[in-house]
Formats: structure tokens, C-alpha cells, sequence
């Protein structure tokens, strides 16, 4: 498994689906993680969230109370936020590609469909491990960088100008 120290992660599991919790619990368990902590709701997660700092949420979309992407904004702006850079992977049954968009748009790192599989949510672990994306600020977006892979020859009116944006380098802290 690449060699991580998976057994040194703290990491939250957010979903009101109490079967769906005890899955992905149990797959990082067998990963090796210890450091598990569960909430069933969006506001339980925010107090686990301010209280233990988790280093990844893995995180439902669809909750009553606070949803998955109104606690990623959340997360990402408020001044009450612990971390706003810390490593949040969406997990939802909806996947048509304007709900990947959201969840990205909404400043999730990773977007991950249920049913879940241990191939799946290790991808997705690794990912924020060893591939974490910068996180850039404009005037309507916090979080990690949309983009996949540059896009140079792109010329169009939306194009990024290095005075609109900031990047913020945190790959030294919050990582395995």
C-alpha cells in the first residue's frame, strides 16, 4: 500500500447511513488506520471536525441538516474553520458528472461513488497523500485547485490571471 503510515492518520467518516459508515470504517481499519472517528450528521462532523482536527474526511453528500457540500464550503471559508485546507473526499451515490462538478466546486479534494470498493477509497486516500493540489483563492472560491492537468493553449475569457488568484503551497503540513 505504497508504504504509508496509515496507522498515523486521523480521519473522520461522515454519512447517516449507519451500514455505510461501518464499511468504509472497517476497509480503513484493515488499512490500518486507528484514529476513526464517526459522525451521522453534518453538525456532529463539525464538532468532531474543531475538536480532533481530522487529516481526511471522507464525507456523504446527502444528509438532512447540514449536507456534505454546504459543510465543505464550511469548512473551506469560515473563520471558525480549524482546517480549511484539510483533505475532504466526497462520497455520494449521485454521480452524474454536474454533481462531480458541484462537489469540486464546492472545494472537495476527491469525489468518490458509492458503492464503495477498498480499491476505491484506497485510490482516493492515496490521491490526497501523494498528489495533494495546491489551493488557490479568488473572489468566489477557496479550495483546491480545479484543474487536473494545465491547460496551456486555453486563451478564452475565463482564463486565470496570476493577479486574480492566489496559490497556497500546504503540502508540507496536515499529510501522512
Amino acid at each position: 500500500m505504497g508504504g504509508f503510515r496509515f496507522d498515523r492518520l486521523k480521519i473522520l467518516v461522515v454519512d447517516d447511513n449507519q451500514h455505510m459508515r461501518k464499511l468504509v470504517v472497517a476497509i480503513l481499519q484493515a488499512f490500518g488506520v486507528i484514529q476513526i472517528y464517526e459522525a451521522a450528521d453534518g453538525e456532529r462532523a463539525w464538532k468532531f471536525f474543531v475538536d480532533v482536527n481530522p487529516d481526511i474526511i471522507l464525507l456523504d453528500w446527502q444528509m438532512t441538516g447540514m449536507t456534505g457540500l454546504e459543510f465543505v464550503k464550511t469548512a473551506r471559508t469560515s473563520p471558525d474553520s480549524p482546517n480549511p485546507f484539510v483533505a475532504i473526499i466526497m462520497l455520494t451515490g449521485h454521480t452524474h458528472i454536474d454533481h462531480v462538478r458541484l462537489a469540486r466546486d464546492s472545494g472537495a479534494n476527491e469525489f468518490l461513488a458509492k458503492p464503495v470498493s477498498v480499491k476505491a477509497i484506497l485510490s482516493r486516500l492515496t490521491a490526497v497523500i501523494e498528489h495533494p493540489r495546491q489551493f488557490i483563492r479568488t473572489k468566489t472560491y477557496f479550495g483546491p485547485c480545479r484543474r487536473r492537468r494545465p491547460i496551456d493553449d486555453y486563451h478564452g475569457p475565463e482564463r486565470r490571471n496570476a493577479a486574480d488568484v492566489a496559490l497556497i503551497d500546504d503540502t508540507a503540513g496536515n499529510r501522512a
